[in-house]
């Protein structure tokens, strides 16, 4: 087993956290190592390591940014011969997938689970999109949610400011919500047709939470080989204000504005070819529209 810890998480704490880790997998006889992160695109680096070192399980002690990082490595077809480990959750980080399966947050019981929780096979989506402000193309794998509109633009935000992890969230939230104007967008799902028209936030979800702890795909299962597909349409600041208290408990979809759909296969363009409407996959900014997404089925094996 090894442990891929954030010493960022936790705005700083997670460091002095390592001594409590190695009591906690002493206490379930299980032998590891830790490993800490240095920066951004380190966890792929590792990642990649672990599986030509044939480990058994990668432990994932941060949150759902380093998780994306790790499930890039997955996909890969050029090392597709090695021995992909499972993947465990330690409560550590800013973690929204988590949530989808109910995974404690207590250190004690998630470690159990690496000794004790039985496997499951779960899917990873799939994205192709525009670099931002580029023309390349590129293709990265999401666990959670790839979303684009409100989000991608607090998701710029929180790149150019360096305050601590909670507060950045919040600050740009409320930045991107009193300033967006939703882009139009032309999206399909499994070849259909699906929406045309403003949007405020679109949302293909492999699992049921995203931006720190809001439902956004209350009935999401990543073990389904679908993706559920959720767009805000065109709704102004005032209507997500009133919107928001749905959105955290997952009552929203019936709502005016909101549109539901569940497919394999998205595609989404913007309709002015002029407009920039951003992505993020996992909660990181990644590119731009047009972007087409897929699912690729028990892709990734978790200790749950």
């Amino acid at each position: 087993m090894r442990v891929i810890l954030d010493p960022r998480a936790q705005d700083g704490a997670a460091l002095g956290k390592v001594a409590l880790v190695e009591a906690a997998l002493r206490r379930f006889q299980l032998t590891s190592e830790i490993v800490l992160l240095r920066s951004r695109g380190h966890a792929e680096e590792l990642a990649r390591a672990a599986r030509a070192d044939g480990v058994d399980v990668l432990a994932i002690a941060a949150g759902d940014a380093v998780l994306n990082e790790v499930v890039q490595t997955y996909v890969t077809e050029s090392d597709g011969d090695l021995p992909r480990p499972d993947l465990a959750l330690l409560p550590f980080g800013r973690g929204d997938f988590r949530r989808t399966f109910d995974l404690s947050g207590a250190l004690e019981e998630a470690v159990a689970r690496l000794r004790h929780g039985r496997r499951r096979a779960v899917d990873l989506g799939m994205v192709t999109c525009r670099e931002t402000d580029g023309e390349r193309e590129i293709t990265r794998a999401f666990l959670n949610v790839a979303s684009f509109g409100i989000e991608g633009e607090a998701g710029k935000l929180r790149s150019k400011t360096s305050v601590s992890e909670g507060l950045t969230r919040l600050v740009a939230a409320g930045r991107a919500l009193g300033g967006y104007r939703p882009g139009s967008v032309r999206l399909s799902v499994d070849g259909a047709p699906f929406y045309e028209g403003p949007i405020a936030g679109v949302a293909l979800a492999n699992g049921r939470f995203f931006a720190g702890g809001l439902r956004i795909a209350p009935q999401a299962d990543p073990t389904d080989g679908r993706l559920d597909v959720v767009v805000l349409g065109d709704l102004r600041r005032r209507d997500l204000l009133a919107l928001a208290p749905r959105l955290v408990f997952g009552s929203h979809l019936l709502s005016e504005g909101v549109h539901f759909a569940r497919g394999v296969r998205i595609e989404a363009v913007p309709l002015h070819a002029w407009a920039k409407v951003p992505v993020e996959l996992d909660g990181e900014p990644v590119g731009e529209l047009p972007l087409k997404a897929w699912v690729k089925e028990q892709a990734v094996v978790f200790r749950v």
